[in-house]
């Protein structure tokens, strides 16, 4: 029987058409005698239905998804507004951390210095959790995919779990509007 691969307001890249678009509706084809649907088409609003096979998820684009992964990363940047004396209750004196989200140390994530001079080990929790987001990303992924593959063999915490992941997966997914007037 047929699973369905995308989820609704999911963006994907539509590998026929050569464009992204988004899951508008996921359609099951039913078979008289099958108490599951026997195929799963997909509508992105191109004027056709489309087959997974015709559809790359967003992250998996190019071979790129284990890049992203591992390209997230906590890095240290010399204290250009305090001498090393003077920041000695700082778990790391002399530097703070940066987290760099590119294969070339750049974008990323950086603190002011009065806020991590404030309380430098929040700055460093909130770099090591924001270089860790893609990996917890991944796991909650799975999750969803661990519930997708089983409903009916999920507990129900676990099932209520992944709803939780899918709205977050739904903000994640959104694009902002333009500004007025832009």
């Amino acid at each position: 029987m047929a699973k369905t691969v995308f989820q609704k307001n999911q963006r994907v890249w539509v590998e026929s058409v050569g464009c992204w678009a988004t899951i508008e509706k996921i359609v099951p084809i039913w078979a008289k005698g099958f108490d599951e649907p026997v195929r799963v088409t997909y509508d992105v609003g191109l004027g056709r239905e489309f087959q997974a096979a015709e559809l790359k998820a967003e992250d998996k684009v190019d071979g790129r998804e284990g890049d992203a992964l591992s390209n997230w990363r906590v890095l240290r940047a010399r204290n250009k507004w305090q001498q090393e004396g003077d920041c000695a209750h700082h778990p790391h004196p002399g530097t703070y951390p940066v987290v760099v989200t590119d294969a070339n140390d750049w974008g990323g994530w950086r603190t002011p210095g009065a806020e991590y001079d404030r309380d430098p080990y929040k700055m460093e929790y909130q770099a090591r959790l924001i270089a860790s987001a893609p990996r917890l990303h991944a796991i909650a992924r799975e999750v969803l995919t661990l519930v997708a593959d089983h409903p009916e063999d999920a507990p129900p915490a676990l099932t209520a779990l992944a709803q939780k992941i899918v709205a977050i997966e739904r903000y994640l997914q959104e694009m902002p509007a333009a500004a007025p007037g832009a």
